[in-house]
């Protein structure tokens, strides 16, 4: 048995037709370019793990203290409405 059911010999029958339809110079020139295509997919993820990697470690090193920002005051109370002027502890 070969994959899923399909024997060698018709396997071989697939890959005479296909080589009979298309030519042996166009499928290499097809497997190149697959070949090609494939190299550059994985050499753009690595980049694009490079760059991830480099953003993740400028953000780890820095201090919150360096952001500018505004400070506000204000009090926590229990109640959703406080009356003006009533201070709760």
């Amino acid at each position: 048995m070969g994959f899923g059911g399909i024997s060698i010999w018709q396997l071989l029958i697939i890959l005479v037709i296909v080589v009979l339809l298309f030519g042996t110079k166009k499928l290499r020139n097809m497997g190149g370019d697959l070949g090609s295509a494939i190299k550059n997919f994985r050499q753009s993820v690595r980049e694009g793990e490079a760059e991830a990697d480099k953003g993740n470690e400028d953000t780890q090193h820095k201090p919150l203290e360096d952001k500018p920002g505004r400070v506000f005051e204000a009090e926590a109370t229990t109640e959703n409405k406080t009356r003006e002027g009533e201070r709760h502890s």
